[in-house]
């Protein structure tokens, strides 16, 4: 994962109403509408959040009968995770390198 695909993660992510509803999917796939009975959204407002989400590849939706669930796909956030760590590597070595340097002068 590229640095610049984090981006639209991080804005998706950077929503409260959209981290709420993935902690809601945390709990188990919902419809739209059923997230609307539990947050304080509109099911309308709730479903252009969920196409957010879709599209950056953090939910899916389900078909069940008529009804469309949403569930997280949890591969996607910990791919995100993992370049998160590697970022955080690579400043932890750059900033001991620079550390050294200024110690020995």
């Amino acid at each position: 994962m590229a640095v610049g695909s984090l981006v639209p993660m991080f804005a998706a992510l950077g929503d409260d109403t959209r981290w709420q509803i993935l902690t809601a999917l945390g709990e188990g796939e919902a419809s739209a509408s059923a997230l609307a009975e539990r947050l304080p959204v509109t099911r309308q407002a709730i479903a252009k959040h969920l196409a957010v989400l879709a599209e950056v590849g953090v939910v899916e939706p389900i078909r069940v009968g008529r009804e469309v669930r949403y569930r997280v796909i949890g591969s996607q956030l910990s791919a995100t995770a993992k370049r998160l760590d590697a970022l955080g590597a690579e400043w932890d070595r750059r900033l001991t390198a620079i550390k050294e340097i200024a110690e020995g002068l």
